[in-house]
């Protein structure tokens, strides 16, 4: 009679979940980005060709050798960084993936930790290791390779150094994903089959780990297209990068359309490299997601392309081989020397300038000076004691604190809409969501004034902070996203099945299980708020200065050690932020 009576209730209750589908919880994040990211990169597009100027604007771009010379050299610019990278980070890779225990820990920690501290304070503390009277003249004089300074700095080589030590964790972290999920007994298997070193790698290592590679290169190349911090600060006339035009342009009214133009070439440049490159590798190269499984228009086509992966693989026998031989004659000593030596200087461009600048923070100098002449607090406590650092201090934390809130509650529940629910296309969804990441800042921080001046906007912390958690969002989604797919979802389930609302079972049974990626996520989205620069520029006004906003007017007029002071501090709070995330991730892989 029981199972009778409850025989009734199921299509009640499936009825109920259908309602109820996680789906809609995609709502929320759509309707703001549709505001705050789509309407306003839509409005770009059409003053870039309102009027009657027409495509008279894009004409301009392509005609003045200053924007056609400084868009070629831009492209050029990031290709060499992207090929740094490569060459610097791949070992860098390798090595955290062979260490074992602490080690591999502190390897980990040594390439995440620079990542997320601010592309200002690091460009700052190279303005410093590369001056006339930085430390590196000063070794190579004490040396004698030198007779006198050299211009280390103001050129080509200081840009190229500074955006490749600021890109280069991407590169690793992405190509660390990769090894991390390689099955270990392939190679002791090759090893076992009688393989060499060399073979291993060729045969095994490289090809598992290329499409990682692949997608960190192309992360920089994409990545380093939007850069104007480092070289205004670093570079020269001759180094111009394209997105610094539309930054030095965007206080002359005058420049109406074709300042919008500007910013929809560099849209339009990137985005057609995101379009070639997820035609090789999918557009989850944007995300470091993998394919959840190919279409059967995509396996009609791999049947059909087949014979092009063997004319590759062919291809490679017939040219690695020989150079593999080749290479065999090299000791097995210099290789792992080589590999070595450039994990190693990967490591000095990374942890150097963070050395440096808690070094200067406590000079008792008047100015930037390396090594410092003699030590004292004196400018902790001019930083500390000084309204205008104090205040900037407080908007920035007030910004970050509500960008942060709006970040995760969007985050999250977009996360929830994809991984919980049927939704079809979802790689579709999730590359609108976290296609963010992959906007230069110039051109959403342009697109998002006019609209700020139109809605009074610019100048409050709600818009600030609105503005910010455009980027925030696809962070947590992404953390998010990845902890919830390691839930098992069949005790939400069976939650839901004895009665339980769809908030308690987010409340006690999938908050608790996710707890640490929301930490971490809502962490990751503060830094990211916290340390923002380009939008800030845009979207600040008159009304209020964020710290980044003082500490770019202070290394571009005072060069004072403050700015080596705010450094500190932001390395110790990502410092006890990391570990507090180590700690919380290691008690859930506890229980």
């Amino acid at each position: 009679m029981s199972t009778a009576a409850a025989a009734p209730a199921r299509p009640a209750l499936s009825a109920r979940l259908d309602l109820r589908n996680p789906a809609w919880l995609l709502a929320p994040v759509l309707l703001f980005f549709a505001f705050f990211y789509i309407l306003p990169l839509v409005d770009l597009l059409h003053l870039s060709v309102a009027g009657e100027a027409g495509l008279s604007y894009y004409a301009r771009v392509f005609e003045v050798p200053l924007y056609r010379d400084s868009l070629l050299r831009t492209f050029g610019i990031a290709a060499a960084v992207a090929a740094l990278c490569a060459l610097f980070g791949y070992p860098t890779a390798l090595l955290i993936h062979r260490a074992r225990g602490t080690w591999k820990l502190v390897l980990t920690a040594a390439v995440v930790l620079p990542y997320f501290i601010s592309v200002l304070i690091r460009t700052y503390s190279w303005m410093v290791l590369l001056g006339r009277n930085g430390p590196i003249n000063k070794l190579l004089l004490a040396l004698g390779l030198v007779d006198a300074p050299l211009p280390l700095i103001f050129n080509r080589a200081s840009v190229l150094i500074s955006i490749s030590a600021v890109l280069l964790p991407l590169l690793v972290l992405t190509v660390g994903g990769s090894l991390a999920r390689i099955d270990p007994l392939v190679q002791r298997a090759a090893t076992a089959s009688g393989a060499g070193p060399l073979a291993v790698f060729w045969r095994v290592l490289f090809p598992q780990t290329l499409p990682g590679l692949l997608a960190g290169v192309l992360l920089v190349f994409i990545s380093a297209l939007g850069f104007f911090i480092t070289p205004s600060l670093l570079g020269g006339p001759a180094d111009q990068m394209f997105a610094m035009h539309i930054t030095q342009q965007a206080d002359f009214l005058a420049s109406g359309g074709f300042l919008q133009a500007l910013a929809a070439v560099l849209l339009a440049v990137t985005l057609l490299v995101v379009v070639v490159a997820a035609r090789f590798l999918g557009l989850e190269f944007i995300w470091g997601g993998q394919r959840a499984g190919k279409s059967p228009r995509e396996a009609a086509h791999g049947r059909r392309s087949s014979w092009r992966h063997a004319v590759l693989e062919r291809a490679a026998d017939l040219f690695g081989w020989p150079l593999l031989r080749a290479l065999g004659l090299v000791p097995s000593w210099l290789g792992r020397l080589v590999s070595g030596g450039l994990a190693v200087v990967a490591y000095a461009t990374l942890l150097l300038p963070i050395v440096v600048a808690a070094l200067i923070s406590f000079s008792d100098s008047a100015y930037m000076r390396f090594p410092p002449p003699a030590y004292s607090l004196r400018w902790y406590e001019k930083f500390l004691s000084d309204s205008a650092w104090m205040s900037s201090l407080g908007t920035s934390v007030a910004v970050g604190l509500l960008a942060t809130a709006i970040s995760v509650v969007l985050g999250t529940a977009a996360a929830f809409g994809l991984v919980r629910s049927s939704l079809p296309a979802k790689s579709a969804w999730m590359t609108l969501l976290v296609s963010p990441m992959i906007v230069p800042g110039v051109v959403l921080g342009l697109s998002l004034y006019s609209l700020f001046l139109r809605a009074d906007l610019a100048g409050s912390v709600t818009g600030l902070a609105a503005a910010h958690a455009i980027g925030g969002i696809p962070l947590v989604l992404v953390i998010v996203a990845a902890s919830l797919q390691a839930v098992d979802a069949r005790q939400e389930q069976a939650a839901a099945v004895h009665g339980a609302s769809p908030w308690r079972v987010f409340r006690f049974v999938t908050l608790p299980a996710i707890r640490p990626g929301v930490l971490a996520a809502s962490f990751f989205a503060f830094l990211h708020s916290f340390d923002d620069l380009v939008l800030s520029m845009f979207l600040s006004g008159a009304r209020m200065t964020t710290l980044p906003l003082r500490l770019w007017g202070n290394v571009n007029y005072k060069l004072d050690p403050v700015p080596a002071v705010v450094a500190t501090f932001e390395v110790a709070l990502i410092v006890v932020g990391l570990f507090f995330a180590r700690s919380a991730w290691a008690a859930r892989q506890r229980r």
